[in-house]
């Protein structure tokens, strides 16, 4: 399905029965690039149930989704490369890219506000699906008078093909950093993150300074389209693997994948869900291919009656993943750095339980190179 065309009128995508499937298309800016026009995003009603209706909650994405046939895309020559591109632009000579837009992404009860952010760069700062964006918000860094502000590093939430499906765009998955005095319960805006509400507070046309793109450890292997992939993410941490799920079921492209992609989310709740309506509709479009667990903390219990957290879903279901990964398959870990210590404790448990040595089994896993963690 070409994706040179996107409709500009109102019209209702209905994708299956499922309420959680249903999709609300509006109109929205055109955004010029040169000689090319394409419509920044489509409106897609991420919280059916819970969205108000005079806010929608959106995700840049496009009306040809709509059918399970992969989209075109352009130009092949992203195909070809052999080695990743690497530091393309370094902090000291930083890409100037443009904002195509700033979109949120969780309900009204989600504590705090993540946003999908399209960048337009023109082509010029290519990337692989794994990779990160360096970015630097504007502004004089207050421990070093007079210089810049460091660079900050994102996970790329796209493929290397971007939202639009040219090349051009790249997009960023940003929660707001925000802090709260212990003792008045009230948002302090001085310590609030520079560059998360730089770029959450960023209006189309605007300006950002991108460095990279940098990382190998997260690349997705694709030498083996057979392989399976178990991705473990918190939050934010699903950028990268947006990017490829969208390579996987979405994209016409080369890689032909014929695997298992089982993905595990961890957020406070259901308003806090990331790009749930792209993946329920891989899991209803690709049954046998693509696996999603939720570990909602505030609305599921674990077996002991705890908080549902990744780590307690991993433990449900170690049996598969630990055949899964005798057999060769990949896992990679996304999210906060705090993550990984109840996810080691668990693994070492359940290593344990079945007779094994986890220091070992960790150590032949990473020696076949099938254990990818990147955290922040």
């Amino acid at each position: 399905m070409a994706q040179s065309t996107v409709s500009q009128v109102s019209v209702a995508v209905p994708v299956g029965n499922d309420i959680s499937l249903r999709r609300s298309v509006t109109n929205r800016n055109i955004i010029s690039f040169g000689n090319k026009s394409w419509a920044s995003t489509l409106a897609f009603d991420l919280k059916s149930r819970n969205a108000q209706k005079n806010k929608p909650y959106i995700v840049c994405l496009s009306v040809q989704q709509a059918s399970k046939s992969k989209i075109a895309v352009s130009p092949l020559e992203l195909e070809i490369a052999k080695e990743p591109p690497l530091n393309t632009f370094k902090p000291k000579e930083p890409y100037t890219a443009t904002i195509v837009s700033v979109e949120r992404l969780v309900g009204p009860k989600a504590p705090g506000e993540t946003c999908h952010i399209v960048i337009d760069h023109g082509g010029n700062v290519p990337y692989w699906e794994g990779q990160s964006y360096g970015v630097i918000p504007p502004g004089e860094n207050p421990k070093k008078p007079g210089s810049p502000h460091n660079v900050r590093l994102y996970s790329i939430a796209s493929s290397r093909y971007g939202d639009s499906f040219d090349g051009k765009t790249t997009s960023l998955c940003v929660r707001r950093a925000v802090y709260y005095d212990t003792e008045t319960g009230k948002e302090d805006p001085l310590k609030s993150g520079v560059c998360s509400n730089f770029l959450c507070n960023c209006k189309p046309g605007d300006k950002v300074q991108i460095t990279g793109p940098s990382g190998k450890i997260m690349l997705l292997p694709e030498d083996n389209p057979n392989a399976n992939h178990i991705m473990i993410a918190t939050g934010t941490g699903v950028a990268p693997f947006r990017g490829y799920l969208r390579r996987m079921f979405m994209e016409d492209v080369t890689f032909k994948f014929k695997g298992l992609a089982w993905l595990f989310l961890g957020v406070a709740n259901k308003d806090s869900l990331l790009y749930d309506d792209e993946f329920t509709k891989y899991l209803k479009d690709y049954p046998d291919q693509f696996r999603y667990d939720l570990a909602l903390s505030r609305e599921q219990k674990n077996k002991s009656g705890g908080k549902m957290y990744v780590q307690d879903k991993i433990e449900e279901y170690s049996d598969e993943i630990f055949k899964l990964l005798d057999d060769g398959a990949h896992i990679y870990f996304c999210g906060l750095r705090g993550m990984m210590p109840g996810i080691q404790e668990t693994l070492k448990r359940v290593a344990e339980q079945r007779g094994e040595n986890w220091d070992e089994k960790l150590s032949q896993l990473k020696k076949n190179k099938q254990w990818h963690v990147e955290v922040y």
